[in-house]
C-alpha cells in the first residue's frame, strides 16, 4: 500500500509518503523567477547513528494525522522570519529505506541566498523537533528507537531555544 499525503498551495508544498524522494522534481518545483537561490537539503540514510557503526537500514513511522499540520505550521513561521521566501517544500518519506535513500527534504527559493540558507536550516530543525516522525535503525545484530525518537517539543520552544 502506498501512502501519500499532500497540501500544495501553490508556494507551499507538504508531503509524507512512502515513495522514493526527488531531488530534482522537488528543485525544478521550487525555481521562481524572481527567486536567486534555491537551496535543496536532502537527509540521507547514513550507515552510522550516535557512534555507533553498521546501521543497515531506518524505518520512518509517524502520528500521521499530524504530521501536515505541524509542517504548516512551520512554513507559516519560515515566511513569517523570511517574508520573501519564493516556494517552500517539506517532505518525508515513511517506511524501510536503505543506505543513501533520502528520508526529507527541505526545498526554500528566496530572491538571495541568506535567507535561503538560513530558511531551509530553520525548516529542518523544526521538522526534526516538533514533527511526531520517529526513525528506528537496524543493525546485523538487532533494532532500535533512535536517541532522539521520544523527543517532540514546540516552535515556541525552538525558536526560544535559538534565540540563545
Amino acid at each position: 500500500m502506498t501512502l501519500r499525503r499532500l497540501i500544495d498551495n501553490g508556494d507551499t508544498l507538504l508531503e509524507l509518503t512512502t515513495e522514493p524522494l526527488s531531488v530534482d522534481q522537488t528543485y525544478n518545483w521550487s525555481v521562481l523567477p524572481s527567486c536567486g537561490a534555491v537551496v535543496v537539503f536532502s537527509g540521507t540514510v547514513r550507515d552510522h547513528s550516535d557512534g555507533r557503526a553498521g546501521v543497515e537500514t531506518l524505518a520512518y513511522e509517524a502520528y500521521e494525522e499530524e504530521v501536515l499540520p505541524k509542517c504548516q505550521l512551520i512554513t507559516e513561521e519560515m515566511r513569517k522570519q523570511w517574508p520573501t521566501l519564493g516556494r517552500i517544500a517539506l517532505i518525508h518519506r515513511l517506511g524501510e529505506l536503505q543506505l543513501g535513500e533520502s528520508s526529507v527534504l527541505v526545498v526554500v527559493s528566496s530572491p538571495h541566498r541568506p535567507e535561503a540558507f538560513e530558511a531551509a536550516r530553520y525548516g529542518i530543525d523544526a521538522l526534526k523537533a516538533t514533527v511526531p516522525i520517529w526513525k528506528r535503525e537496524t543493525w546485523s545484530d538487532g533494532a532500535d528507537w533512535a536517541a532522539s525518537a521520544q523527543h517532540v517539543t514546540t516552535l515556541d520552544a525552538l525558536n526560544e531555544s535559538r534565540a540563545k
